[in-house]
């Protein structure tokens, strides 16, 4: 990469580095789009993806924030927690009610994330005098006890950012080819490609209908332990859901390519839970919401599929009955049409919340 020097009038000297050069008229490669580094630059081209119904690649669209906001009742002087900081769209919009008034904490596992967004909230007004921003997985909530005595408010957006999505180099997308990583925090466990190295039929068939209902589990999980028996590594997306498709061969021709593309999702969804633990973390965060929550606390959490908002509706039921919450959703929150249509990523969004006993 080319660099340049440039001395300011304070003779203080700052390292400017050169756009990444890429042949053609559009750059290919993500590491070349530059507006996917820096969406908050573009905000025109920006406005126009959002108006088709996408989300910009490299940044992430808050969900359901007017319900969310209208729930949490945040008030100036509140102390809060965003257990999932991710792009910190939903952290800003909780800031902005604080009024200067208050704290946040955020917490996030992926340390390439976390920090640009720590860096991009600074930039926004919001530093570490209002919020403080930690490396931690929310299994581990019950620890910030040791710092404070407890939240007014907690919001936790299971979903993962898009940004993660959209880097070819996590593996979390089939769409685009990469490694097949991921892992929200790639510093930590083992990777997809490595579970699938060794895994069972039995273990992957059950992984394929706990963690994603996959229809076609039984198929999907021949062709893969048939592979990697072989001694063929599935160390690609690409690799993965070229097998996917394979295992659908039996699928009527004009059914095919809506089958494959359901079955890719699912078959990635699957994986990312079991290399991440999801459910185990979700399990430990929900059995330690209520001792982190002030009484009266709010807290609401963002489902997108089923295995979650099970987990979640199970926990906020029983901590009722055992008089830890005061009122919980009877029903799921759902962002309204319009919100769909503007953001397909909203699609399959169920919100849930509970009030602590006072």
């Amino acid at each position: 990469m080319d660099k340049e020097t440039i001395v300011d009038s304070n003779t203080s000297n700052t390292e400017h580095k050169r756009r990444v050069r890429y042949k053609g008229t559009h750059p290919r490669k993500f590491s070349e789009k530059y507006k996917e580094h820096n969406p908050e630059k573009y905000a025109d081209t920006i406005e126009k993806v959002i108006q088709k119904g996408s989300t910009p690649a490299g940044m992430h669209i808050s969900i359901m924030v007017p319900e969310i906001l209208e729930f949490l009742q945040i008030q100036p002087g509140q102390q809060g927690l965003d257990a999932t900081l991710g792009y910190g769209g939903h952290t800003r919009k909780m800031l902005e009610c604080l009024d200067g008034k208050g704290h946040m904490y955020g917490l996030d596992v992926d340390p390439i994330e976390s920090e640009k967004t720590k860096e991009r909230l600074a930039k926004a007004g919001f530093g570490e005098d209002i919020l403080t921003v930690k490396l931690m997985n929310f299994a581990d909530v019950d620890k910030l006890l040791e710092e404070t005595d407890g939240f007014d408010f907690i919001l936790a957006d299971l979903g993962v950012s898009s940004m993660q999505i959209d880097n070819p180099e996590r593996g979390f997308s089939y769409k685009v080819d990469g490694p097949l990583d991921l892992r929200l925090n790639p510093e930590k466990g083992i990777s997809a490609a490595e579970r699938l190295q060794k895994i069972s039929k039995d273990e992957l068939i059950g992984m394929l209908e706990e963690n994603a209902d996959e229809p076609y589990a039984e198929e999907i999980a021949e062709v893969i332990v048939n592979e990697t028996r072989k001694g063929n590594k599935i160390d690609t997306t690409k690799k993965l859901a070229e097998l996917i498709e394979k295992a659908l061969v039996y699928v009527p021709k004009d059914e095919k390519k809506d089958a494959v593309k359901k079955s890719c999702a699912r078959t990635f969804q699957a994986l990312r839970i079991d290399v991440n633990n999801e459910f185990e973390v979700l399990d430990s965060f929900l059995e330690k919401l209520p001792s982190i929550l002030k009484p009266g606390g709010r807290v609401a959490i963002l489902t997108f599929h089923s295995g979650e908002d099970r987990l979640v509706k199970k926990s906020f039921k029983w901590h009722k009955q055992l008089g830890n919450y005061s009122e919980i959703a009877r029903d799921v929150v759902r962002p309204s049409k319009e919100e769909c249509i503007r953001n397909s990523r909203a699609h399959s969004t169920k919100m849930r919340w509970a009030v602590k006993s006072m």
